[in-house]
């Protein structure tokens, strides 16, 4: 549920923010390439959706590659939509696989806190 509820939407975030501010697109343009509202894409920018565990991936410097990687095919005329699905997939194993996933969980769910839990690192494999 943490990737539905808080990565998925903070990769978005990075997107937005990389599409507008390091390509240059306007939001309406973002939107349009992102599948999304450009109402959407201005609470990326504006940090009102999103935003809380954008620390925690910026901290990996694999997801962050990918994130860049996935921005820029996005910013093509043709997009590889297959491509761009098996890099939001890589960005999350790539967090998961870095334990970042599992700080998030047990930031979230408390009640992980008293357990030694390893079921991230063993889906990844």
């Amino acid at each position: 549920m943490v990737v539905v509820t808080q990565i998925l939407p903070a990769i978005r975030v990075m997107v937005a923010r990389e599409l507008v501010y390091n390509h240059g697109l306007k939001p309406i343009e973002a939107a349009v390439k992102m599948d999304v509202t450009p109402a959407a894409i201005t609470q990326y920018i504006k940090g009102l959706r999103g935003k809380y565990p954008i620390e925690t991936i910026e901290k990996s410097r694999k997801a962050k590659k990918i994130i860049s990687e996935l921005t820029i095919e996005l910013v093509k005329d043709e997009v590889d939509i297959i491509f761009v699905l098996n890099m939001l997939c890589k960005a999350c194993k790539a967090i998961s696989s870095e334990g970042l996933l599992c700080d998030l969980h047990k930031e979230l769910m408390l009640s992980l806190r008293k357990h030694k839990c390893k079921i991230c690192p063993m889906l990844i494999r």
